[in-house]
C-alpha cells in the first residue's frame, strides 16, 4: 500500500531590508581589477536575496544604477578542527554591473 505524503509547505519568503540584504564587499585583487577595469563589484549577499532585491539594495545604499546582477552559491569548505572534520556554511556571492557613468568608492 502507497503511503501518501503530505503537501510540501513552501518556503516562506522573509522581507529583508537593504543593509541586511548586503553583508560585506568582498575586496579582493580580483575584485580591485574587476572594479577598475570593467565596473563591476562584488559583495557578499544573504543567502535568500533575489537578483531584484540586490539590485534595489545596491542602488538605494550606494546611490548608483545597476545595469546587471549576477549571483553564485559557493559551497562550504570542509576545515580540520580539533574535534575532527568541521564544514564552513555555504555562502552567496553577487557580482554587480554598474552603469558606465557610475562608480562606488570602498575607501
Amino acid at each position: 500500500m502507497a503511503r501518501i505524503q503530505p503537501p510540501a509547505k513552501p518556503e516562506t519568503k522573509i522581507k529583508l531590508e537593504p543593509h541586511q540584504i548586503l553583508l560585506r564587499p568582498l575586496v579582493t585583487e580580483k575584485g580591485v581589477h574587476r572594479a577598475t577595469r570593467h565596473n563591476e563589484y562584488a559583495f557578499e549577499v544573504h543567502q535568500q536575496a533575489t537578483k531584484p532585491e540586490i539590485r534595489a539594495a545596491v542602488e538605494k545604499l550606494f546611490e548608483v544604477k545597476v545595469d546587471k546582477v549576477n549571483t553564485q552559491t559557493r559551497k562550504g569548505k570542509t576545515r580540520r578542527t580539533k574535534n575532527g572534520l568541521g564544514r564552513t556554511s555555504d555562502w552567496r556571492r553577487a557580482i554587480v554591473h554598474l552603469h558606465p557613468d557610475h562608480k562606488i568608492d570602498f575607501f
